[in-house]
């Protein structure tokens, strides 16, 4: 069918902002999208490399992963051994990617910052596969990931940079959005499953994580589920989900939730920013998280005078260069 005779089925939007749209005759746009761009594979580039790279062929899972250009002069030494970041995107489950120019920028500027090696990981997105597709996905990567910790050349499919330069006793987790409630959901999975190599999870990035429930919390105004864009989104990509927006995915203490007491990682920071519509979502998981009991450490920054991914959006920006050395701080104390 010709695009004049498509007929939108539903369309997914905030404002000017298009998330999505779902024709009849499923095709599937996102307008919003930043371009796919390549890595960065060039023994010249001055400050990184990034390639990508397959995890598992069914379900696809893919990644792209960024390496410090100054590991590449300790090849023969295997001097320096980095921590690992494994990444989640953000982009409302249903749009971005890991190889999107948007969050390649952000990564070609954070990973020199931070001298750490980032999987970025492709998790399968809502509507070609609804939730909970992206946490198995995720967790899968990273319990990959965690394998090259026993693992040798002489194995099955394996990562050299992650065998040559990672740090397997430094493991951390990290998303942004969408990424931050994907973080949350895996963190609890590891509190009660054990990764490969009996890797254990150091901490936690949460920025600016999506989070809802059936109620507002903080200063959010009582909206008609009809109007709500935070139920709208999540029935669309979670259709099936039980107990809807109270899912404890989406509602880390909805009915049925795990404790958070048994968040599998040592610590934790959770991101906010002041303009974002989420801010109040974050100060009440973070108050969650410091009443569940766990006995971890987390902290709460929130940064005054920006909106939601803000970091992201404009990586070279004195706010974001802020954050950026904070959690440089996070992964390197």
């Amino acid at each position: 069918m010709g695009s004049s005779a498509r007929t939108i089925v539903q369309e997914i939007n905030d404002k000017s902002f298009i998330y999505i749209r779902v024709y009849n005759d499923g095709t599937i746009e996102r307008p919003s999208e930043s371009k796919y761009v390549p890595p960065i594979l060039d023994d010249s580039h001055p400050i990184l490399n990034s390639k990508d790279i397959t995890i598992s062929h069914n379900p696809l899972v893919t990644a792209r992963i960024y390496l410090p250009k100054l590991t590449i002069s300790n090849y023969q030494n295997q001097l320096q051994k980095l921590p690992i970041l494994v990444y989640y995107h953000g982009g409302a489950f249903i749009f971005e990617s890991a190889f999107s120019q948007v969050f390649d920028n952000y990564f070609n500027n954070f990973v020199p910052l931070a001298n750490v090696i980032v999987v970025s990981v492709e998790y399968r997105r809502a509507p070609e596969s609804h939730l909970p597709a992206c946490y198995h996905d995720a967790w899968y990567a990273l319990n990959w990931v965690a394998s090259h910790s026993t693992a040798s050349f002489n194995t099955n499919y394996v990562e050299p940079w992650l065998i040559n330069y990672g740090d397997f006793n430094r493991v951390f987790i990290g998303g942004d959005s969408a990424g931050g409630n994907i973080t949350h959901n895996i963190a609890l999975r590891a509190g009660v499953e054990a990764l490969a190599g009996g890797v254990k999870i150091t901490g936690a990035i949460l920025t600016h994580p999506y989070f809802y429930s059936s109620y507002p919390v903080g200063s959010e105004p009582i909206v008609a589920p009809e109007d709500d864009l935070g139920i709208l989104i999540w029935d669309f990509i979670y259709p099936s989900a039980p107990g809807g927006i109270d899912n404890p995915t989406i509602n880390p203490v909805g009915p049925g939730a795990p404790s958070l007491a048994t968040l599998g990682c040592s610590k934790m920071i959770v991101c906010n920013a002041s303009y974002d519509e989420l801010r109040d979502r974050g100060v009440w998981y973070y108050e969650c998280v410091k009443k569940s009991g766990w006995q971890g450490k987390i902290e709460l920054f929130e940064q005054e005078g920006e909106g939601h991914d803000y970091h992201i959006l404009k990586p070279k920006s004195e706010n974001a260069q802020k954050l950026m050395k904070h959690l440089v701080s996070f992964l390197h104390e």
